[in-house]
């Protein structure tokens, strides 16, 4: 084993884990101060929740041998961990161990169903959360991990790419979001008062450490410390700087002033575009990747919010779901073997064949996680109440859900 790998990866995965409270401070900034603690909390909870889901049953459906060897979902033979040792695998790992890989896998498993939130803020039910959570992670997000990244797994193999979860954590997050916000409703009186943000030093430093933990999600995602993760780390950053300056000058053009929110937002949906592609294209690349998704996150966002009656709250759909649609598309486009001679060269290196195969990934896993979170959250809508009485909404998440304040005012 490298022990130059192995402390690489074990930083990656904590810089990832600080994605999940990062995550909270930039949703707590963004809801009203009735919800922030209720918005903190629930970040934190679904970690907790999937970590147990991804030792049990979560880790074996993604990355065991597949089930009858369709390349649709693992067996259960790592059930519980099973296996899976101090030794490096042979199939995920040659220079660290695989129980090291898992690790940093969970991080993922663990973030992706807490993107959802920002679509259903400030009206579910914490019960309904819990469970909901769990039944994602386990019936949506394990299959789609497992179609993507097992070497069995049927989209991989027709030749889909997605270097650090483009595809498998932020399309499936947010078209899960959209179905959310369809299914749970819009929140009560923002037709006659548009909430703003109560905290926005929140949302900033959510912003900052989400970048800074970004650049294990993406140079991590190479497993070695290699030139490859050093290509995915500036990739990130200048992709995250191209959308993040994009997007405050579209507000700046529209609003007639510069919003620290929507920079916060920009760098953010510039992060998540750079995602599938950070290790397999030039830095070049992700400037135009970067000032793409500025500007069409930031288009699709404003659509939703003047011409529809969806009540995503925090535009996840348009944040994770377009930056997510758009990165897998332009890795299709811009991917080079000159960066990675384990990827592939995408449409403007020669083969046309690698965008047909990003766009069947995008349109299978939109499509999946769309409708399978419908189905869910209806489902769970039998079990429990998904959403909070009007009572609860009035009173806010804190107290209703949680009996605590953000603020000691007195």
């Amino acid at each position: 084993m490298n022990p130059g790998d192995i402390a690489w990866v074990g930083t990656a995965t904590a810089l990832v884990m600080v994605m999940t409270p990062a995550l909270g401070f930039f949703y707590a900034g963004l809801v009203r101060a009735k919800n922030l603690v209720s918005t903190l909390v629930q970040c934190l909870i679904i970690f907790a929740v999937v970590s147990l889901v991804w030792v049990l049953w979560g880790y074996s459906l993604s990355f065991a041998p597949s089930l009858g060897g369709l390349g649709i979902i693992g067996d259960l033979s790592h059930f519980a961990l099973n296996g899976v040792g101090l030794e490096p695998d042979g199939i995920y790992t040659t220079g660290i161990p695989v129980l090291l890989f898992f690790a940093f896998q969970l991080k993922f498993a663990a973030i992706t169903p807490a993107l959802i939130i920002g679509s259903f803020a400030e009206r579910i039910k914490f019960k309904a959360l819990l469970i909901f959570s769990a039944i994602w992670a386990t019936v949506i997000y394990s299959p789609i991990a497992h179609w993507v990244w097992n070497p069995e797994g049927w989209l991989g193999n027709l030749g889909a790419i997605d270097f650090a979860g483009g595809t498998v954590v932020h399309i499936s997050a947010g078209l899960s979001a959209l179905a959310a916000a369809l299914v749970i409703g819009r929140r009560e009186g923002i037709d006659s008062e548009e909430p703003t943000p109560s905290n926005i030093p929140y949302v900033i430093l959510g912003t900052a450490l989400l970048w800074f933990g970004w650049f294990g999600f993406n140079a991590g995602s190479s497993l070695a410390a290699d030139g490859v993760a050093v290509i995915a780390m500036v990739s990130t950053n200048t992709a995250a700087a191209a959308a993040g300056v994009t997007w405050m000058m579209v507000d700046w053009v529209r609003k007639g002033k510069p919003s620290a929110v929507g920079f916060c937002v920009g760098a953010v949906c510039g992060l998540v575009a750079i995602t599938p592609g950070s290790g397999y294209v030039t830095v070049t690349s992700a400037i135009i990747i970067g000032v793409v998704v500025g500007m069409l996150s930031n288009t699709v966002a404003n659509w939703r919010a003047t011409r529809t009656k969806i009540d995503d709250s925090l535009d996840v759909f348009a944040c994770h779901g377009v930056g997510g649609i758009w990165g897998a598309l332009a890795t299709g486009l811009f991917a080079t073997l000159a960066v990675n001679p384990g990827g592939a060269n995408g449409l403007f290196y020669g083969n046309p064949g690698q965008l047909t195969a990003q766009i069947i990934a995008i349109v299978v896993v939109g499509l999946y996680s769309f409708v399978g979170s419908y189905v869910i959250l209806k489902v769970v809508g039998k079990i429990t109440p998904l959403r909070v009485t009007h009572e609860e909404e009035e009173a806010g998440l804190d107290m209703s859900q949680h009996g605590e304040h953000a603020y000691a005012l007195d």
